[in-house]
Order: C-alpha cells, then structure tokens, then sequence
C-alpha cells in the first residue's frame, strides 16, 4: 500500500515536509480538520511514513457494522462524546501500560469551525507526560507538514495559544472552517 499512496501522491500533487520523530510515544494532532477527505490524505501520509498508532473517531462512525469494524482493525477508538467517559484518564494509563504508543486525534473533535478547541489531547499529552506531534494538513498548498514535538509545559493557555498559532497558516480542505 505504501507504495501506492506514494504514487497516488504524486499524481495529485502532495507532499509530505517533515519526518517523524524518533520517540517512543506522542500524540500526534492533525488540523484544520474541515473535511472528510482529511482522512485519505492522512490515511496515505500515515501508511507512506509507516506510521503506527491508534486514532480517536467520534462513536457514531463506528456504528455501521463495516465501517466500525474496518475502522477499528486500522486502529480506530470510538469516543462517545455525549457523556463523560474519563477519555483523558484511559489515553493516560494507555500510554503508562505500553513502551511506545502514538495517539491521532482532532483538536477540534469536529469538522465544524470552533472557536475553542477541545482540551483533552493537552490533558493526555501533559498527564502522561508525552509530546505533541503537531500536522497540518494544507489542502491549498497540497503538503502534510510534521512539525518539531512540542512539550506541554502545563500552561494551557499560553501552550494552546502557541500551537494553535501553527494552524492559523494551515489551509485546510474549507478554510472557513479552520483556525483562526
């Protein structure tokens, strides 16, 4: 497969900047996530980097027999986001039971345009005391960028403030809908 997504990328005009780090564990966080092509364009920079790791999906994706079962053998966890399900603590003892593990999940944990983005994935990554993998998806420039890990240093304010500054110059699929 790496193959053909790496033909498929270079028929369509993507690339991909930046490589992935080579640390054990992170959380890797995608935006502006606009669209539902933002998951083929990563599905392909995933399998071309041999990228592995489990990703976070809203519940309801896996509630087709097929897809939710396709979606979990690719390393999909269903979130059921209407109720408190202590996502944050079992990310956390993940990490702490394993050697190496990558979490992918959306910040904004919708395609919708927020104004404020979700918390929990700074949560994860501060508690279990992993970086984040910042990767922008730039739909305009046609490239998936990997950015340096960043560490959470427990400020959320100014530590959101700072990675959300990255995504302001990524164009996503509906710019409308990402970062500002």
């Amino acid at each position: 497969m790496r193959q053909f997504f790496l033909f498929m990328y270079k028929i369509f005009g993507w690339s991909i900047r930046g490589g992935l780090p080579d640390i054990p564990k992170y959380i890797l966080i995608v935006a502006p996530h606009t669209s539902y092509w933002d998951f083929p364009v990563g599905w392909a920079a995933k399998t071309i980097l041999r990228l592995e790791g489990i990703f976070l999906g809203k519940a309801e994706l896996f509630k087709t027999p097929v897809i939710g079962w396709a979606l979990k053998k690719m390393g999909g966890y269903p979130v059921d986001r209407s109720k408190n399900t202590k996502l944050v603590d079992f990310v956390v003892d993940l990490f702490n039971s394993r050697e190496k593990l990558v979490v992918v999940l959306t910040p904004e944990g919708t395609r919708s345009y927020v104004p404020k983005w979700k918390t929990g994935f700074y949560y994860m990554a501060f508690n279990a005391k992993v970086p984040i993998l910042m990767v922008g998806f730039d739909f305009k420039h046609k490239f998936v960028e990997l950015r340096e890990p960043f560490y959470p240093t427990g400020n959320l304010e100014s530590d959101i403030e700072e990675i959300m500054s990255y995504f302001r110059g990524i164009t996503g699929k509906h710019p409308e809908l990402g970062v500002r």
